[in-house]
């Protein structure tokens, strides 16, 4: 019998579709593997939010609001959809670190879904696998898709909402704009006004190369507009129409008003550094966080965080932009650069220039457009590499890449010392064989691409292994090895007050009076206390007689307490101990009617000589105090004579 042969193009093909199969099985296995693997040793994380889920899942009146205890005394100081999440997990598996941390791992492998799909679809596989992988390989990334603040439910949904922007470019759809705007809309309600960064993008994007005539594009822009405003809003309508006296205190905000949290706090104030409430009452010095100016990204506190790939982004971007610039208007490959360069440019610039709170780890952000950026411009300057011009694009940015990661890996002399040189002889090696593409043979000059992009990764591969390897916990978590620093401006990393990062997680240093007295035992800003099993017991007993089983100053500490009984307990001011929750009057009121069996000195106070002072000093000249291991306690049913 005579053999079946197939064409060659079907051959092809088929190899094609195999090999495309099994590159995003593999990419998957490894995002999977590397955001799941050991997440137990970061036990609860934010603690803060770990005790606010615990409150969720008893009950569904802290869960829609947010509430940091079950008795709905105070709410954290964010929009509560990422704990909602969360919630949900821990009532469906129980609560435990597990159930806790796992959603956010999970919202990191469909984050990098997208980011392949949206990559794939208009410049093929492999550029959606190498687009994938460099979000995977993130360090900053690796960190909080295995951590429990709001970030990682957000950055999965602007990343869908950048795809479900090129998805109505490319067709024209209303509903695919109506979904952008929904999904913005919900990151709104995870992290606040974080979420609208890039609605300036979406609007260029749609009016640049939708495929509608202008007055339509424009029609179907305001019909997303009413989308984001639903989508936003309907939280924020009810719990400002909901009567005050029946709800949680709105933490975060000074007068119990949601939008003083939406606009101040968490709003403007973090771009003028005008934060009322904030940590020491910085007010306009926003030096507190940082130097700031274009080059933030790449300061020692940003730096080995996400700014690895930044430079070739940037290049690929300029790069793609130009090959595109005569294309039509319509353009899906331009649109891809423009959303995901938007994106880029426009979110860093926030980060770069906000003078108010900013950590490190908000520029998890960033990871999806640079990883977009890369995939999409190496393969399309790949594809034209029999063009010298394209030939030295990808050099160039490979150059920049390896050169990049030394400054970065030299950061951290004592850490893998081999590794930069090793990164940058194999890059510039790579670089200069790959501007000789034409003189190579085929199976040479892939062998070339794959040396270019191992060299490329090294460098953010080994922090992120670093980084799923080390415990993290705390308020300010902070990716990589220990770097060294001066100080949280141009050489610190993760803090302030001349503390540099230590390994596993960044540091903080308080304002100077943050810490208005009391004795040791109330914790601190960045984590919730250990609590012994001595004082557990003295807490637990008698817990059903109060509302309250302790009172303390400020929420990591009353996190705490919270995750060591189970049992409800008043987060005195607040996530910093500066809102005025309760007043001196209110705390009485509560004393008196035997609400609250202890108080526990110590944590935040704000500053300024604020009600969690005021609370504080009357606790102390008036009720008996008994100290448990190194821990003060006072039994407010017990005053003194």
């Amino acid at each position: 019998m005579a053999a079946i042969t197939f064409p060659r193009a079907v051959s092809v093909r088929a190899s094609s579709a195999v090999w495309t199969r099994l590159s995003f099985a593999a990419l998957m296995a490894v995002t999977f593997v590397l955001y799941v693997w050991g997440l137990d040793r970061n036990g609860w994380a934010n603690a803060y939010y770990a005790a606010a889920v615990q409150a969720g899942t008893k009950s569904w009146k802290a869960f829609f609001f947010g509430s940091l205890d079950v008795s709905n005394f105070i709410t954290v100081d964010k929009s509560p959809a990422f704990l909602w999440v969360m919630e949900i997990s821990a009532r469906l598996f129980g609560f435990n670190q597990w159930s806790v941390l796992v959603p956010q791992a999970l919202e990191g492998v469909a984050t990098v879904v997208i980011v392949y799909v949206a990559v794939r679809r208009w410049f093929g596989p492999a550029a959606g696998i190498i687009a994938g992988a460099v979000v995977t390989l993130t360090p900053v990334a690796a960190l909080m898709f295995r951590y429990n603040n709001p970030d990682a439910l957000l950055v999965l949904l602007l990343t869908g909402a950048a795809y479900a922007t090129l998805r109505a470019t490319e067709s024209g759809s209303t509903r695919w704009l109506v979904l952008a705007a929904a999904l913005i809309g919900t990151g709104f309600l995870a992290k606040m006004l974080q979420a609208f960064v890039i609605v300036p993008v979406v609007i260029v994007v749609y009016l640049v190369a939708g495929r509608p005539r202008l007055l339509q594009r424009v029609q179907q822009l305001v019909i997303a507009g009413v989308a984001l405003i639903i989508a936003s809003g309907w939280w924020v309508a009810i719990v400002q129409l909901w009567p005050s006296a029946d709800r949680p205190y709105i933490g975060g905000s000074q007068d119990n008003n949601l939008l003083n949290l939406i606009f101040g706090y968490n709003g403007f104030g973090r771009l003028t550094g005008n934060e009322t409430g904030s940590v020491g009452a910085i007010g306009a010095a926003g030096s507190r966080w940082g130097l700031t100016g274009w080059n933030r990204l790449f300061l020692t506190e940003f730096g080995g965080q996400i700014s690895w790939l930044i430079p070739a982004a940037i290049i690929l971007l300029v790069a793609g932009l130009v090959l595109t610039l005569h294309a039509r208007r319509t353009n899906l490959a331009r649109a891809s650069y423009l959303t995901w360069g938007g994106s880029l440019l426009v979110t860093g610039a926030v980060f770069s220039f906000a003078q108010g709170i900013i950590h490190p780890y908000y520029s998890i952000a960033l990871a999806p457009a640079i990883g977009a950026l890369v995939g999409a411009g190496a393969v399309e300057l790949w594809r034209r590499r029999a063009g010298l011009a394209a030939r030295l694009c990808l050099a160039g940015a490979l150059a920049a890449t390896v050169g990049w990661a030394y400054v970065l890996l030299d950061r951290s002399p004592d850490w893998n010392p081999g590794l930069k040189l090793a990164i940058l002889a194999a890059g510039l090696c790579a670089g200069v064989l790959m501007v000789a593409g034409p003189l190579l043979p085929r199976r040479l000059a892939t062998m070339v691409a794959a040396l270019a992009l191992v060299a490329a990764i090294a460098g953010p591969s080994a922090y992120t292994l670093q980084t799923v390897s080390t415990s993290h916990s705390g308020a300010i978590p902070s990716a990589g090895p220990t770097v060294l620093a001066a100080g949280f401006g141009p050489g610190g990393n993760g803090g302030g007050g001349g503390l540099g990062q230590r390994p596993g997680g960044g540091t903080f240093a308080p304002p100077q009076g943050a810490f208005a007295g009391g004795a040791p035992g109330g914790g601190n800003f960045l984590q919730a206390n250990q609590v012994s099993p001595e004082l557990a017991a003295m807490l637990e007993a008698d817990a059903s007689r109060y509302r309250w089983i302790v009172a303390t100053i400020d929420a990591n500490s009353a996190a705490g307490y919270e995750l060591a009984t189970g049992a409800a307990v008043m987060a005195i001011g607040g996530f910093n101990g500066s809102d005025p929750a309760p007043t001196l009057a209110q705390f009485e009121n509560y004393v008196t009617r035997g609400e609250i069996h202890y108080f526990i000195a110590g944590g935040m106070r704000g500053s300024g000589g604020g009600s969690s002072s005021q609370i504080a000093n009357w606790v102390s000249q008036n009720f008996t105090a008994t100290t448990v291991g190194d821990v003060t306690v006072y039994d407010l049913t017990q005053p003194l004579s």
